[in-house]
């Protein structure tokens, strides 16, 4: 087999998309740490009250709604590095101050501070991969950030399940100090790299700054709107299913860590080969593939009862998520005009805010009323519709083309 040189691998890519991969890395490591155990401590904390824990859970990406409506336009406005280091250096303070709060209102606050500045990093961090990498790599690049995701889902959970034992507070200092870690490192080594725009943009921009049209922008609604399931999933993996785990197995605190390593290795493992192995294959394609592996996987987490087949389980989670992350940002980043690729991503992240904010509440009330299988088997119901619609929209809006954009450039 034929070896990439490291230094070849490492002058494959931008400055700027090493420093996102170990900044991801880090990040990640410290919020799989807290992530798999804010919904227990915050159980423990509001005296067993599941509506409230959802609650909270739920305001920040609530409050990230509101922001993400003028993140993207704020990065495309003042760049790329000023907005993703006030977005890391919010987070940072929100998240320590879980080491001081006790009542609902603390709670409540910290959640919005940190919904704010999770909603102005997303939007400005994917429109500079845009910038900095050409289109026929960005699925790759894509991959690569999910790959150092999942490097911090495969060791933080354990690691988070030995300090959460030991003291909670661990967790939210680790969590805060490595943010401020990554800021330092965007200072010290990311570049602005916004396009510069000529006079004839500048000004066209100013005249065009009363409202965007939304009607020109359809595809991007459409494609946001449908993700949303998908987010709905994840949703739920993060607030109602260690409650479900909770009723359903003794040592749940460890299935749990357990399913969310396992997730990580594999995706470690396979993203970027699976990447390079769907590249050709047309959008729409992998995209329907995905949903449908999510929906087997929302009726598997509500029915499975045993630790063995479950691991199977979240096998298929992580070949969709692997499929459908990179393919569908690669789409939007296709979709998006130069100008406002800062608007598209923040507008497409919303799926994810708007996911988030109404998941647990909506979750939470399934799962109180009528139990965790109901919960999951709505949400398997979902993702069946949602994936073939998505599907269908991607290959018309791809046969509407002059050129087979979204097709032709995974094909480049």
């Amino acid at each position: 087999m034929h070896r990439i040189p490291l230094f070849s691998m490492i002058s494959k890519y931008d400055t700027a998309i090493w420093v996102r991969v170990v900044g991801t890395i880090l990040t990640s490591l410290a919020g799989f740490m807290m992530r798999p155990y804010l919904v227990f401590y915050l159980y423990d904390k509001l005296d067993g009250s599941v509506f409230l824990s959802m609650l909270i859970v739920g305001l920040q990406p609530l409050c990230g709604i509101f922001v993400n409506l003028y993140a993207g336009s704020l990065s495309d406005k003042y760049g790329r590095k000023p907005m993703m280091l006030a977005a890391l250096i919010i987070q940072a303070f929100a998240i320590g101050g879980y080491i001081f709060a006790s009542h609902v209102w603390e709670f409540a606050l910290i959640s919005i501070i940190n919904g704010i500045g999770h909603a102005m990093y997303g939007p400005a961090a994917n429109a500079q991969i845009s910038d900095v990498v050409p289109e026929h790599k960005r699925a790759e690049v894509f991959a690569l950030l999910h790959t150092a995701l999942n490097m911090g889902s495969a060791f933080g959970p354990l690691l988070g399940l030995l300090l959460f034992t030991m003291n909670p507070s661990i967790i939210f200092l680790a969590c805060s100090l490595t943010l401020v870690a990554y800021a330092g490192l965007v200072i010290w080594k990311v570049p602005e790299t916004m396009p510069v725009k000529s006079e004839e943009m500048l000004a066209a921009s100013k005249a065009n700054k009363v409202k965007i049209k939304w009607s020109e922008h359809k595809s991007l609604l459409w494609i946001t709107f449908l993700a949303m399931p998908v987010s709905l999933l994840y949703a739920q993996v993060e607030s109602t299913f260690p409650l479900h785990l909770q009723q359903n197995f003794e040592n749940y605190k460890s299935v749990f860590a357990t399913i969310i390593t396992f997730n990580g290795c594999v995706v470690i493992a396979l993203q970027l080969w699976i990447a390079k192995r769907t590249e050709h294959v047309p959008a729409y394609i992998v995209v329907a593939v995905s949903y449908m592996l999510f929906a087997v996987v929302s009726i598997g987490y509500g029915f499975v009862p045993y630790l063995a087949i479950l691991l199977f389980v979240e096998f298929l989670f992580t070949i969709g998520e692997m499929l459908n992350g990179p393919h569908i940002q690669k789409v939007i980043s296709v979709i998006a005009p130069e100008e406002h690729r800062g608007l598209y991503f923040s507008v497409f992240g919303m799926n994810w805010q708007l996911s988030r904010a109404i998941g647990p509440i909506l979750g939470g009330l399934l799962f109180s009323h009528y139990g965790g299988k109901v919960m999951f088997a709505v949400v398997g119901v979902i993702l069946v519709a949602a994936g073939i619609a998505q599907a269908r929209y991607i290959r018309n809006l791809n046969r509407k083309e002059k050129e087979p954009v979204i097709e032709g450039v995974l094909q480049a």
